[in-house]
């Protein structure tokens, strides 16, 4: 039978879990629910197409690529609590498009909010996973996704119902400080309740000089880097369900979008344990599954192969955001973690980047399905050979924990 301060611990360790997860899920209400009517409101205030595609990929690498910088100001400040209120505190962006303050300053308040998520993950993972050390980090982060992704669904389905009921953008926007607000007061009571008990946990080690990270970690990052860069962006897979549809069916495309974010978060919550308990085996799924939605979506000329790669998709992107952060904590020291999950972030950005313009090129261009196949197949190989190389590593890592 276990002691009752093990018990009493664990049980303090879930709800931090919970709180740091309540906290993402009202954070996803409001930016994930503004994401789907934010291309069409640029729009409707004047913006062309090219304005548009370019303020969405200038954002999302934004919202990965600065988290170099903060995830390494992190490490050095130790101010990891600073980084997570300000960054939660940006999206109050959001809400502010309910005033209409032109196109300029509307494009703005989206980049301020993808900034302010660029500086918030680092320090919530690194949070997360020093909190969650003693109950696996595949859990935790499985349970963290869950929870944020759940708001994912809520967020826009609520913007969509406003939508649908007004027809009015200011209103709709402005509708988002509500759940804003109640954000801010989750944030300010975990702080409360959890505050400074991360460092009390570990003195020692966050004392020490800050180490360097090591090579197993920097080729876990090229696999996970070369495994988004032959995987399809989502917004090229609703791009060729619209393509699809006819006008008068339009609806369907969020419908989609919503199948993935409901695919999402049951899969991270299961992935996280399953690699708790198998490892790196987990990961070699997440890269073959990975093969699928863009060979499904290029060669889509009907609905039902493109709800098909959402699908896949949806599975895959459960899997790598739960257990691809809880990866990089089995192969980082905590003194350097938030740097690590910076330049893992910046990574994964990019090689989405990179696969969002070969995709769109490749859709754009009607290019023979061989070389899409050719270039998918050979990404990911490539992805899991380096991922093999280091899985002694992290199972002595795992043995360690």
């Amino acid at each position: 039978m276990q002691p009752e301060t093990d018990v009493n611990n664990r049980r303090n360790i879930y709800v931090a879990i919970l709180l740091l997860g309540i906290i993402s899920l009202l954070g996803d209400i409001v930016y994930e629910g503004s994401r789907g009517i934010v291309p069409s409101y640029l729009e409707f205030l004047g913006a062309t197409a090219v304005i548009v595609g370019l303020v969405g990929g200038l954002g999302d690498f934004l919202g990965y690529a600065v988290r170099l910088i903060s995830g390494f100001l992190a490490d050095t400040t130790r101010a990891y609590w600073f980084f997570i209120f300000l960054g939660y505190g940006l999206i109050i962006a959001i809400p502010f498009l309910g005033i209409p303050l032109g196109l300029e300053v509307a494009i703005i308040l989206v980049l301020l909010e993808r900034f302010g998520k660029a500086f918030r993950s680092p320090s919530r993972d690194t949070v997360l996973s020093v909190i969650s050390k003693d109950v696996g980090a595949g859990k935790a982060f499985g349970i963290h996704e869950l929870l944020d992704q759940i708001g994912a669904i809520i967020g826009p389905a609520i913007v969509a119902t406003l939508m649908f009921v007004t027809i009015d953008y200011q209103f709709t926007f402005s509708f988002l400080f509500i759940p804003f607000l109640l954000l801010i007061v989750a944030l300010v009571y975990t702080y409360k309740k959890v505050g400074t008990k991360m460092i009390v946990a570990e003195p020692q080690k966050m004392e020490e000089k800050k180490e360097k990270l090591a090579k197993p970690f920097y080729v876990y990052t090229l696999a996970v880097f070369l495994n988004t860069l032959g995987l399809i962006t989502f917004s090229l897979i609703l791009y060729k369900a619209a393509a699809i549809l006819p006008q008068s069916q339009a609806w369907m495309v969020p419908v989609i979008y919503l199948l993935i974010q409901g695919i999402d978060a049951p899969v991270a919550l299961i992935s996280g344990y399953a690699y708790d308990k198998h490892g790196l085996g987990i990961l070699i799924i997440l890269f073959i599954l990975s093969i699928f939605p863009p060979i499904l979506t290029l060669l889509a000329i009907e609905l039902p192969m493109i709800v098909i790669a959402a699908a896949v998709f949806g599975l895959v992107l459960g899997m790598q955001e739960s257990i691809y952060r809880a990866a990089v904590s089995e192969l980082t020291p905590i003194v350097s973690r938030g740097t690590a999950y910076g330049i893992f972030n910046t990574a994964y950005g990019f090689g989405f980047l990179i696969s969002g313009a070969i995709y769109g090129i490749l859709i754009e261009l009607e290019k023979p399905i061989i070389l899409v196949i050719l270039y998918v197949l050979a990404t990911q190989f490539i992805a899991t050979a380096s991922l093999l190389s280091i899985r002694s590593e992290l199972k002595k890592q795992k043995s360690i924990a």
